[in-house]
């Protein structure tokens, strides 16, 4: 049982363990070109690190509310930040690819349940009027964690090493885990049959569309048996398990929660959000550092500002929650700021300033921050709460599927759209008028190629970069009518309170009246 009944602690050890487990999800990009020299790693069997994480994170995810309600939250909570920081500990001191890979599965693996646990934690301590302040504090972790992950990763490998990248989340666990044990209140068990088909179908349906979406890539999508394979799987594994799970009794995933309608507008919602949140940040760090030659330290610096936007706007929002405000009017607004700054990205060139890099980015945090806290709010305020740890394993979920989509297909069309622009601008280069011009600084034979080609390849990724924030700005903007699907719980609270106010007997007189 908890010792101390402090909610401050139960806020602070709760976000801690959101914040390492949000931060990992990119802390390690930017120290993978430092790894591969470490561990004796190709370039395609170094990217490993991340897919391995990011596939056993997503097949258990589902889990998290089975498992909870069978050993209890509070202490599935402490098995898993126990879990982390003992794999993040072993992922440093890995000396070879397979020792980091395995690691780095069992990190995925217990840090599958550190979001939606501590989402429901929060959710539980306070009442339904509260739920927006109490996403607000809960969203600070998990979108400011993935926007600051590069910034310091980028500054740890550069002056430290790529293995503190891993020893960082060791003092963090440790507080998180101290502050859960003394915090944390436990929640009731209860003896349900574990659905063993269910999971395996699921798992397997997840881990197959996870592998594809961050194979597909490297492979040349279904240019590949192993994509095409790995596709075939997820379908099927998909079907069945909808299948099995409608003709179950008691399936692995409670179809209750498919009955609500604010839980599931709020799930296709958040894998829109996810969509834009890290493929952002998937396009900017290359754009940068390859196309403008910024250090790592640089980028991470000139990307950091779209994290503060985000507590700004964030903290500003969990206060309007408190009032009567319909909280649909922040998500509208917020995705009217994303949608204004993806506008202005589509006129980035190379020759973008660091401060129009800072500005889009802090409207574009601003715009998240709106977004997020109302929305998650609006997905859980009429579920009930016996189904909250559920909701929230897939709320996470449905975010980081929209987050791996996003990122793949902007990845893939930025590839595609490079080597058709290459291929147009360089037919209707005239070379050989090029050639007479001497230019000075390279030779007829050798530089004057290389010149050119260095040029072209920029200004066809100049175009491929703008064409990939347009069609961000169209995917936000089409998430608009969605809004509009989720009921005002606001006004449904309020209209209660009126109905009981009208039944309540009127105040006697007083004598003598």
């Amino acid at each position: 049982m908890p010792r101390i009944n402090d909610q401050r602690l139960v806020i602070v050890s709760t976000m801690l363990a959101t914040i390492m487990q949000a931060i990992d999800t990119t802390i390690a990009n930017v120290a993978l070109p430092h790894m591969q020299g470490s561990l004796s790693a190709s370039s395609d069997q170094i990217t490993w690190v991340l897919t391995s994480y990011i596939v056993s994170a997503a097949i258990m995810t589902p889990a998290v509310g089975f498992v909870a309600g069978r050993i209890g939250r509070r202490q599935l909570f402490l098995f898993s930040v126990a879990g982390f920081t003992v794999a993040s500990g072993l992922c440093g001191l890995s000396q070879s690819l397979d020792e980091m890979v395995l690691f780095r599965i069992l990190q995925g693996v217990f840090g599958a349940s550190l979001v939606p646990l501590s989402q429901a934690v929060l959710l539980d301590g306070y009442p339904v009027h509260k739920h927006g302040q109490a996403m607000a504090i809960w969203g600070m972790g998990v979108m400011v964690g993935p926007i600051l992950g590069p910034t310091l990763g980028g500054w740890l490998t550069e002056w430290y090493s790529w293995r503190w990248v891993f020893y960082i989340n060791l003092p963090f666990g440790l507080l998180a885990f101290a502050g859960i044990w003394l915090s944390v209140k436990e929640t009731e068990t209860r003896k349900v049959r574990f659905d063993v088909l269910g999971f395996a179908l699921l798992g397997l349906a997840i881990g197959a569309l996870q592998l594809m979406l961050d194979r597909g890539e490297q492979a040349k999508w279904f240019d590949s048996i192993e994509i095409q394979l790995e596709a075939l799987v997820a379908m099927l594994c998909f079907y069945l398990f909808v299948v099995h799970s409608l003709t179950r009794k008691d399936p692995f995933v409670d179809l209750e929660l498919f009955r609500d309608r604010n839980f599931v507008t709020g799930l296709v919602f958040i894998f829109v959000v996810g969509i834009i949140l890290l493929a952002t940040m998937a396009l900017l760090p290359p754009f940068l550092q390859q196309w403008k030659d910024y250090p790592a330290v640089t980028t991470g610096l000139v990307l950091a500002p779209r994290g503060f936007g985000s507590l700004f706007s964030m903290m500003l929002v969990g206060r309007l929650m408190r009032t009567r405000l319909d909280p649909r009017l922040p998500v509208v607004a917020g995705l009217g700021f994303v949608t204004a700054s993806l506008y202005l990205m589509t006129g980035f060139t190379l020759e973008v300033t660091q401060a129009e890099l800072v500005w889009t980015g802090i409207l574009q945090g601003l715009g998240l921050g709106l977004v997020f806290v109302p929305a998650s709010a609006l997905t859980y305020a009429t579920l009930a709460p016996r189904l909250r740890t559920d909701g929230t394993a897939l709320f996470s979920l449905s975010r980081n599927l929209g987050s791996s989509v996003g990122i793949s297909i902007m990845t893939a069309m930025l590839t595609r759209n490079l080597w058709i622009n290459q291929q147009q601008l360089g037919e209707r280069l005239n070379l050989g008028a090029l050639a007479s011009q001497h230019l000075p600084g390279a030779s007829e034979l050798g530089g004057l190629p290389a010149t050119v080609y260095h040029t072209v390849a920029a200004q066809a990724a100049e175009i491929s970069y703008v064409n990939d924030f347009r069609l961000l700005m169209w995917i936000n903007l089409l998430a608009i009518p969605l809004v509009f699907l989720l009921k005002n719980t606001n006004k449904a609270r309020a209209e209660s309170e009126e109905t009981v106010a009208d039944r309540a007997p009127a105040e006697p007189a007083a004598p003598g009246r």
